[in-house]
């Protein structure tokens, strides 16, 4: 617990944790991992309570709009970073509500009692890691083994995190947009997509 890495997606979160940081009595490095879409995306915003009292970091952030009763939800998706938006997008345009869609906010410290009290509430999902990189890149053999061991809880039925992403890659971009573009709508289509 030497340094913190946050990939925060909201205004708000981003505030925090750089009020976090100056605030605490003692100090670690913090890596703030951000791609600068962020800053004009249109749905990435914050209500101004977000900034106020009683508000805080948030390690992790679920799904805000209505989905099925969660015993009836048969898929927990996980990301980090700005291909949560392109998820919710679709997510909203197919109309689905039998899938939940959490963003770890923090990487490390990993946020294990949290996320597993999270995944406890849907008993009966198959967990995901979505991201945008390639498979040997970002941040899937990093949060692989921790989802895993956030799972061994107790009401949990998912024992592995499932992963969907680009697969493994010499470069971190193909280099041609109408690709990127198409792996892109493929790695939502497959983490949307049960079955």
């Amino acid at each position: 617990d030497n340094w913190q890495v946050v990939v925060p997606t909201t205004p708000a979160n981003f505030f925090h944790a750089l009020r976090r940081q100056v605030r605490r009595s003692f100090r670690k490095p913090l890596i703030v991992m951000s791609p600068k879409s962020l800053l004009r995306h249109k749905d990435c915003v914050s209500r101004l309570e977000d900034f106020g009292p009683g508000s805080s970091f948030r390690r992790i952030l679920v799904e805000t709009d209505k989905i099925a009763d969660p015993a009836k939800v048969r898929r927990v998706v996980l990301c980090s970073g700005k291909v949560y938006f392109d998820l919710v997008a679709e997510w909203r345009k197919r109309g689905i509500d039998d899938i939940a869609i959490f963003r770890i906010e923090q990487l490390y410290p990993f946020p294990f009692t949290r996320l597993g009290v999270r995944l406890s509430a849907y008993p009966n999902a198959e967990i995901v890691w979505c991201q945008e990189e390639p498979e040997n890149m970002g941040a899937w053999h990093f949060v692989d083994r921790r989802i895993e061991r956030a799972l061994s809880g107790p009401g949990v039925k998912a024992t592995r995190p499932i992963y969907v992403g680009r697969p493994e890659s010499a470069s971190p971009a193909t280099g041609s947009a109408r690709t990127h573009v198409k792996e892109q709508a493929d790695l939502v289509d497959r983490a949307l997509t049960i079955g």
